[in-house]
């Protein structure tokens, strides 16, 4: 009984077994005799060869081998190695029953009784013509980029370990740096390097960088062999395992010395071309400066001349030429105030303003100004934002840019004052450098006059540029308001086509903080009280002796200095000083540093700054210093005893 449960079991095990093989299709598993017959075949079999059972079983396994192998005597090799070695492992092409070829791995075991006997062969193939076609498109892939990278020249490409040691070399590198592959490999890459750049670290920052961020690019000096120096642009890119760790890098390197030195023969080439654009430039504004002086200078040395010859006589003659000089003067002070705007070196005094209502205060003046034929519209933005500007200057510059409205419609037209809130983007600030993008205050002047042409327009803002007629402009009002919106932190845009009028826009930022009221206007003429004294500190002697002349006038003791040193010998002596009167610009030490050791000398002493201009001892930035007090020149009579009295009752 327990000989036929053993049997059934044995029977039930090659059951479950034959279920196992028939199941599997990704494998041809079957048996050979001794001989090398087929005595079994599984469906992966079936699927691999193309032979149904009945067509291979009782036939030889050799069919299988292509027929070189077959003349070899690799199938009967196969079973002896089996048989002798107790197993046979081999990759190779085998035939399938159409005659294709598939890349096969074979395995042979051999099969034998208890006693040792041989009886046959298990043997399983693996089709793996998929595998080898990937292998092999990926070893003609590798082959091809090393003879690419063997081939190219213009660029030394090669490997470092993640130490920096070179582990390949192409033909570029050779040629570029000048060592051959056996003088390289196993030195480090640093040796490329200039001795500065290897002092400050330079190669092991590279590779920081690379290994951080995954690639590190950069231009630089390196050295070849022959200690010559070129101009490289370097790639340096990580290279990472599948696990993600840090195996080397990849190193390009190119010689773009050539490409350097044509780059520097260009910016040499612009810097010559921006040099004599502006000796240009300089040319035509110190021949406009000159011209337009002459004129001044002629009328106001001939009004003197005139008031000399007719000093006993001809009242009236004296009264008109008084008044000829004294327009010229104001005139010639005005052309250069423009200048100053033009070149952004004005004394700036910003303040708090309300757009719309500069507007509205200007309405009048421009009605004056502009004479019936021209219409006036304000359109003003609600709720318009403050922007932080000089309003004098800004006034001057509206003005100006009303006067050439009206100038460019003599028939008459309409002229549109608008303002609004805008935000300046990068569309802007890629235009224009010097614009900050974010929110500004906008004031546009439109006109519906003859227009201008592109030609023209192109050159608006340069200095003396103008298309009137001679006698009827200096070419200095648009340069004048583009320098002073500049100056002021804005930016300026004008359009204009011919028949369409022109459009003028003034942008300035944005104010955020509190409302700040003017100062009560002071009474003109105000004169000295209880006998103050004022230290006047000027190196020019004619205008030493005027400011001296009317501070007398005005009733003030006044001590004399010509710079810096003598007048700290008069503070120093303990004379009484109420008001130091200085100008900025003087021999030696500056006027500015001539109050800072007057006030640490004399706290409470009260400084008055003069200047025709500052050089940036008390202006920053275009604006006065905080605190500062400054009456610009050439200043009237009126304007001295204002600003003085001012100073010493603040």
């Amino acid at each position: 009984m327990a000989d036929v449960e053993r049997t059934r079991d044995a029977q039930s095990e090659v059951a479950r077994e034959r279920l196992l093989l028939n199941a599997i299709t990704d494998y041809a598993i079957y048996m050979l005799d001794p001989s090398g017959v087929v005595t079994s075949w599984n469906p992966g079999a079936e699927r691999f060869k193309g032979y149904q059972a009945e067509e291979i079983i009782g036939q030889h396994f050799s069919r299988f081998y292509t027929e070189e192998d077959r003349a070899a005597g690799l199938p009967a090799l196969a079973l002896e190695t089996a048989a002798h070695a107790g197993r046979f492992e081999r990759e190779g092409w085998r035939v399938r029953k159409d005659g294709r070829r598939f890349w096969a791995n074979v395995v042979i075991d051999p099969i034998r009784l208890p006693s040792g006997e041989l009886i046959g062969f298990a043997k399983i193939t693996r089709d793996l013509t998929e595998r080898r076609a990937a292998e092999e498109a990926l070893h003609r892939s590798e082959q091809q980029l090393r003879l690419l990278v063997e081939g190219v020249t213009d660029y030394a490409i090669y490997m470092i370990d993640r130490e920096g040691f070179v582990t390949s070399w192409n033909a570029g590198a050779e040629r570029i740096k000048g060592y051959s592959r056996d003088e390289i490999l196993g030195r480090h890459f640093s040796q490329f390097y200039t001795e500065d750049d290897r002092r400050e670290g330079i190669p092991a920052r590279g590779l920081q960088t690379a290994a951080r961020e995954g690639r590190w690019e950069t231009e630089g000096w390196r050295v070849r062999k022959d200690g010559s120096r070129f101009w490289a642009h370097v790639i340096l890119d990580a290279i990472r395992d599948d696990a993600g760790e840090l195996v080397g890098f990849a190193k390009i390197t190119r010689d773009v010395t050539e490409r350097k030195a044509a780059e520097q023969a260009l910016e040499e080439t612009r810097q010559a071309l921006a040099q004599s654009q502006k000796m240009e430039a300089m040319g035509q504004l110190t021949g406009g400066v000159a011209h337009d002086f002459n004129n001044l200078l002629t009328v106001i040395i001939g009004g003197l001349d005139t008031i000399a010859r007719n000093k006993d006589a001809h009242p009236s003659r004296i009264d008109r030429a008084l008044e000829m000089a004294r327009h010229a003067a104001d005139r010639a002070a005005a052309l250069t105030s423009r200048l100053l705007a033009f070149s952004r070196k004005q004394a700036l005094r910003p303040t708090p303003a309300d757009l719309n209502a500069l507007v509205r205060d200007m309405t009048e003046l421009l009605h004056r100004t502009l004479g019936e034929d021209v219409e006036l519209e304000g359109v003003l933005f609600p709720r318009l934002w403050r922007t932080e500007v000089d309003q004098n200057l800004l006034e001057s510059a509206i003005l100006n840019l009303a006067v050439n409205a009206r100038d460019a419609m003599p028939g008459g037209g309409k002229l549109t004052l608008e303002t609004a809130n805008t935000y300046l983007d990068e569309h802007y600030t890629a235009r224009d450098a010097e614009v900050i993008q974010g929110q500004y205050v906008m004031i546009s002047v439109t006109d519906t006059g003859a227009g201008m042409p592109s030609e023209v327009l192109a050159k608006v803002f340069e200095p003396f540029f103008t298309t009137k007629e001679p006698g009827r402009g200096t070419g200095l009002g648009l340069s004048m308001v583009y320098g002073f919106v500049k100056q002021s932190g804005g930016h300026v845009t004008i359009y204009s086509e011919e028949g369409q009028g022109t459009c003028v826009k003034l942008y300035f930022p944005r104010y955020h903080g509190d409302a700040v009221h003017a100062p009560v206007q002071a009474l003109e003429r105000p004169r000295a009280a209880d006998s103050e004294v004022v230290l006047v500190v000027e190196d020019n002697p004619d205008v030493r002796a005027y400011s001296a002349m009317s501070l007398k006038e005005l009733g003030y003791e006044v001590v004399e200095a010509v710079d810096a040193d003598s007048a700290m010998r008069v503070l120093s002596s303990g004379h009484r000083v109420d008001l130091l009167f200085t100008d900025v610009v003087l021999p030696g030490k500056t006027g500015r540093v001539l109050a800072e050791e007057a006030v640490a000398l004399r706290p409470g002493l009260r400084v008055l700054y003069t200047t025709g201009y500052s050089r940036n001892a008390i202006v920053h930035q275009g604006r006065l210093d905080p605190g500062v007090q400054l009456l610009p020149k050439p200043f009237t009579f009126e304007q001295l005893a204002v600003s003085v009295r001012q100073v010493l009752d603040a």
